[in-house]
């Protein structure tokens, strides 16, 4: 097992870290930008080290400044969270290069599945049903125009090497094509290393469902059950649940294995992800694969009561996994919501600024997952996600109830937050009977947010 674990990630996610690593008796290494400096996992940390200034460049995506803060701190390992360096196939190879263990898959895993257009190719290769679209990338707005043709409109482009929704753009016709593809490139090129697009066939009110599946350096790998990821704005996830409602056992089992089939076909270990969607017509497709932890991980602890973290703490040490497929086992219903600083009223824009009071609810069946304190500063510098609050309950109502209780607890003064929306959210009646697609906010909540 690992002695010292330096977490190359901050808020929620690098406090959820180290408390995994606590638990194993593992020695913890927090990096931070000044303008961090105040968060928990700076205090809860058994070291820090100031990586720099607030820009992500200068701080938490700079290379040689955490791998310097490894070295001087004598840390064998590193954690990468989620985003920021977490599906980095660079900063992967360079931690190998210095001696120091990533604990995440291996960079040619992360390569392969970081550029989507190809991680399909490989995935098509395997089996796996992908969503009809570009063989590869598209060179410029002629070339894909040329193969929405053929596979149909609506499309959507997107990003090769990126997320989060960023390079994306629906294209419905053939007119729209030059102005959406120069759209998207010029997003592309901004945001990402990768300037690579790709084109889709865009499947109008899918359901977006992923698996959860975990694999170890001994060629194990097990499915951990799926997560229903369908309630979005614009790409980002809002609300997550466990199981996904209205899923037949069958259907279930055949996506699971679906997932196991692709992940074995390119060697998968440690936490991942497969993405799927599902089509009008309840067929499935790949979509894309996380080569990491995920945000809406509490989802499949609760259900199945296993720490997903440590077990990438464990698995990345060179140890087995302590179960096979028959032993997971689904108790219950889990919801996850997102509690951003943002004022919802006003397009969900940012909304940092000083927490003036606090009180986090509690109870039967609650998580909260958060970095956040009383008359903690939230910085603007980065993403607005500041809390997690998880749900667990004995059927998908009662996990609801307990989440419209929790919301209802959870007092945050001093800044705006998206959590009446959430409550808004799950009054809705098509949410509450599980009528979900990437549409339901357009559709359902129309005209009740900006």
């Amino acid at each position: 097992m690992f002695d010292k674990v330096l977490i190359a990630n901050r808020g929620e996610i690098a406090l959820r870290i180290i408390r995994a690593c606590k638990e194993l008796g593992i020695k913890t290494v927090a990096v931070y930008s000044n303008a961090d400096r105040d968060s928990l996992h700076v205090k809860f940390a058994d070291e820090a080290v100031c990586i720099g200034p607030a820009p992500l460049l200068e701080s938490y995506l700079n290379y040689s400044r955490i791998i310097s803060a490894a070295e001087i701190t004598n840390a064998d390992a590193i954690h990468p969270g989620y985003g920021f360096l977490a599906e980095d196939a660079q900063f992967a190879e360079i931690c190998i290069s210095c001696g120091i263990k990533f604990i995440g898959p291996s960079p040619e895993v992360i390569e392969k599945m970081g550029h989507k257009s190809s991680a399909k190719n490989i995935m098509e290769k395997a089996g796996v049903p992908v969503i009809p679209g570009s063989n590869g990338t598209i060179k410029n707005w002629k070339g894909a125009r040329e193969i929405a043709g053929e596979i149909g409109y609506p499309v959507i482009l997107k990003a090769s090497g990126g997320g989060g929704g960023r390079g994306m753009r629906i294209v419905n016709n053939n007119k729209e094509m030059k102005n959406g593809y120069s759209m998207a490139k010029a997003e592309v090129d901004k945001a990402f290393s990768n300037s690579n697009i790709y084109l889709e066939k865009l499947f109008l009110k899918p359901r977006h469902i992923e698996i959860q599946i975990f694999g170890d350096e001994f060629g194990n790998i097990v499915s951990m059950g799926e997560r229903d990821c369908s309630i979005q704005r614009r790409h980002q996830k809002l609300i997550e649940e466990s199981p996904a409602p209205g899923i037949s056992e069958e259907f279930r089992k055949r996506m699971c294995e679906t997932a196991i089939k692709g992940a074995k076909e390119i060697g998968y270990n440690n936490a991942g992800t497969m993405e799927f969607l599902i089509n009008s017509e309840g067929k499935f497709y790949f979509m894309e694969m996380n080569t990491r932890i995920q945000v809406e991980h509490p989802v499949t602890e609760m259900t199945i009561g296993r720490d997903l973290v440590k077990e990438q703490i464990r698995v990345a040490a060179g140890l087995r996994l302590e179960y096979n497929q028959e032993d997971i086992k689904n108790t219950g219903h889990a919801i996850e919501c997102r509690i951003n600083a943002e004022d919802w009223e006003r397009g969900f824009i940012p909304c940092p600024g000083k927490i003036t009071s606090l009180h986090v609810p509690g109870g039967p069946g609650i998580r909260i997952d958060t970095h956040i304190y009383n008359q903690y500063e939230i910085p603007p510098y980065y993403d607005s996600l500041i809390a997690k609050v998880i749900t667990h309950g004995r059927n998908r109502e009662e996990a609801i109830g307990r989440m419209e209780r929790a919301l209802e607890e959870f007092i945050l003064e001093g800044i705006k937050t998206n959590i009446p929306f959430h409550r808004k959210v799950l009054r809705n009646i098509n949410f509450r009977e599980g009528l979900l697609s990437t549409a339901f906010l357009e559709e359902k909540i129309k005209n009740e947010y900006s």
